[in-house]
């Protein structure tokens, strides 16, 4: 999986989010706090805004909060967000995938990588990054053998 600057900025800012919690934040504080170009970050907001992850409010409190309590919010809630779906390939949904002849293990391949995406980024909230852990589950990923070395 690549995660693109959007999905990283995005989530980094439901973190500032969470952890202002239930306080606003503007954007230019967002920002600010982790270093991302505001233009982008109000981008990134207003897709937020619109699939209902963060709510805005105007006037001089005004600012941005989490939609949803932090705990209710997904890493797969703001991937969805702001990028789409968490796998497709070449745009289609897998189950829509049609290969010929014995290529059905590949419609399954994409369905599987799929799934192995959602068993991670279903069970991490934005109430786990705010407290600074990830589900034991998650976490236990990243001590497995070569998790910290690119291959």
């Amino acid at each position: 999986m690549r995660v693109t600057a959007r999905v990283d900025y995005a989530v980094r800012a439901a973190r500032e989010l969470g952890l202002a919690h239930p306080d606003t934040l503007t954007a230019e504080a967002i920002a600010e706090r982790q270093a991302l170009p505001l233009a982008f970050t109000k981008q990134i907001l207003a897709r937020m805004r619109r699939a209902g992850v963060v709510a805005a409010q105007r006037g001089g409190e005004g600012g941005y909060r989490l939609g949803p309590p932090p705990d209710q919010v997904s890493v797969a809630d703001i991937v969805r967000a702001v990028e789409g779906p968490l796998a497709d390939v070449r745009g289609e949904p897998p189950e829509d995938l049609d290969y010929p002849g014995d290529g059905e293990v590949l419609r399954r391949l994409w369905i599987a990588t799929r799934a192995s995406l959602r068993s991670v980024l279903e069970q991490v909230t934005v109430a786990d990054l705010a407290g600074g852990e990830l589900p034991d589950p998650v976490d236990g990923l990243t001590t497995q053998s070569g998790a910290w070395h690119r291959r």
